[in-house]
């Protein structure tokens, strides 16, 4: 009984936005939780890029970790706050706009929408680094299954074209099977997460302090800069957290659910992936031969495990890059059907439909696992471009984070929150921040503001490692501006929103 007045509730609470309840409204604490777990995937980003942050700055790179950590977790705490106050799918979006207006609105949601295609193709092409090392046979075109090579880059389009087929098949069939996928593969990478720290921690060659360690890199003037550079890993892995709020008119009471599963799903993911490096840095058999800059994780997987245990852990790691790819294609479709929805986007009307028997939105997710495919399909013609691609979506995140972050600092300051609902659909209080919003806010800001630059800076070892294309190099800015002069042509002008701004909460 109290469920389904809680779900009343929450129905009535979104009619007070001025939007029907047309999705189901179905998933629990955990299925929110998962939503940016997997979205984060330590067990998938680290595996790809613990040699990024190794190769620059050696072992004390691992510091850059929780740097990035509580610069995130400010940005977090800022959108659980936003997330109770605006349970609303198409966080970004919805959020950005109720705080700072209609363009600056459309913008992060433009910025985030290509951000997630590009960040749900990088996932899928994951698939590459792991599948034919668990069986040749997955190495379907040609025998070299190194990314960098013609077949490669060919086999790892074609899987990953498979894995995004399933994933929108998958999403078009219902947010239950989404949910249920999804929590039985979150839990699976928890379960190896533990696995791989324990087998780490056992194994372990040296002791904790080697995260003192400056390495090779050490012996360079300027290891600060290389510090700096290296802290791009931790940057890279730490998004997503928010994708609670994108589905938070799928989630039962998400006033309450979603603040606290986007804290906890950055927090754990922050401590497992701190655990993982510290286990790896420890476990490493050597962290001078330059092989666990180049391979990273599996380096050291491989060299203390027996083949089964070792095969069964790449397993864990595909079933991570799968829920990964979902969660993020989930969450773009819910983010193109609340744009949609408000008629910001071109064919809006059939974008914004959703099928009544599975409450799914179904040309979203279509159209954005299509559009993955597409951008997948750069790496077979230069794999640099889609690395750097690759880089340069995690750039548009942060500028979509801080479209959301400053113009909430400017509505604190003027005296928000004020009014509006102040419990949940079970009469709990709403988080808050209260005294600590304005300094919170402010360190959300500085640190995103930071990031930004540092992730667009135009370095030549992060954007053309190679040396041959050095166009490449300013690869950041140059995309951002092009970002930019798109969606300004493309904004929606004198198109009125069905709904207002709200103005009060």
């Amino acid at each position: 009984m109290t469920t389904v007045a809680s779900q009343s509730q929450d129905h009535d609470d979104l009619a007070e936005f001025g939007y029907e309840q047309q999705l189901h409204r179905s998933l629990g604490k955990f299925a929110s939780f998962a939503a940016g777990f997997s979205f984060v995937s330590i067990l998938t980003t680290i595996f790809q890029l613990f040699g990024l942050g190794f190769s620059f700055a050696g072992p004390a790179f691992f510091w850059t970790w929780p740097c990035v950590f509580i610069g995130q977790f400010m940005v977090a705490l800022c959108f659980a706050e936003l997330a109770a106050r605006y349970p609303i799918s198409g966080a970004i979006y919805q959020w950005s706009r109720r705080m700072g207006g209609e363009l600056v609105g459309w913008f992060a949601g433009w910025f985030m929408i290509l951000a997630q295609i590009v960040t749900a193709s990088a996932a899928a092409i994951a698939l590459q680094v792991v599948l034919p090392t668990v069986w040749s046979g997955f190495q379907i075109v040609g025998e070299d299954s190194a990314l960098t090579s013609p077949s490669g880059a060919a086999n790892a389009v074609l899987l990953g074209s498979v894995l995004l087929v399933l994933t929108t098949t998958i999403n078009c069939i219902g947010v239950n099977w989404m949910s249920r996928i999804n929590n039985i593969g979150v839990t699976c990478e928890i379960i190896g997460v533990i696995a791989v720290v324990g087998m780490f921690f056992t194994h372990a060659q040296r002791g904790p302090d080697v995260v003192f360690d400056t390495g090779e890199a050490g012996t360079q003037p300027g290891y600060i800069w290389a510090w700096i550079v290296s802290g791009l890993m931790a940057a890279y892995v730490m998004v997503g957290f928010g994708s609670a709020g994108e589905l938070a008119e799928e989630t039962r009471n998400p006033r309450r659910v979603a603040p606290r599963t986007i804290r906890l799903a950055l927090s754990v993911s922050a401590i497992g992936g701190g655990l993982m490096i510290v286990g790896a840095l420890m476990a490493a058999p050597s962290l001078t031969d330059g092989r666990l800059a180049t391979e990273g994780l599996p380096y050291v997987l491989t060299s203390i495990l027996s083949s089964p245990w070792g095969t069964l852990l790449l397993i864990d790691v595909a079933i991570a890059v799968f829920v990964c790819t979902l969660a993020i294609q989930t969450a773009a479709s819910r983010l193109m059907f609340s744009m949609a929805r408000d008629g910001r986007l071109p064919a809006s009307s059939v974008l914004a439909r959703v099928n009544p028997r599975t409450g799914t939105p179904i040309a979203p997710s279509v159209l954005i696992g299509l559009l993955c495919v597409a951008v997948l399909a750069v790496n077979v013609g230069n794999s640099a471009i889609f690395t750097t691609l690759s880089s340069v979506c995690i750039v548009l995140i942060y500028l979509a984070y801080l479209m959301v972050t400053v113009p909430l600092l400017v509505r604190r300051l003027s005296g928000w929150p004020t009014g509006g609902p102040q419990v949940d659909a079970e009469g709990r209080p709403l988080f808050s921040l209260g005294k600590f919003g304005i300094p919170v806010n402010i360190a959300a800001v500085l640190y995103g503001a930071l990031m930004v630059v540092n992730l667009s800076w135009p370095r030549a070892e992060i954007f053309n490692p190679t040396g041959e294309f050095p166009l490449l190099q300013w690869a950041a800015p140059l995309t951002v501006a092009a970002v930019v002069l798109i969606g300004a042509f493309c904004y929606p002008r004198g198109k009125t929103v069905p709904n207002p701004v709200t103005i009060g909460a």
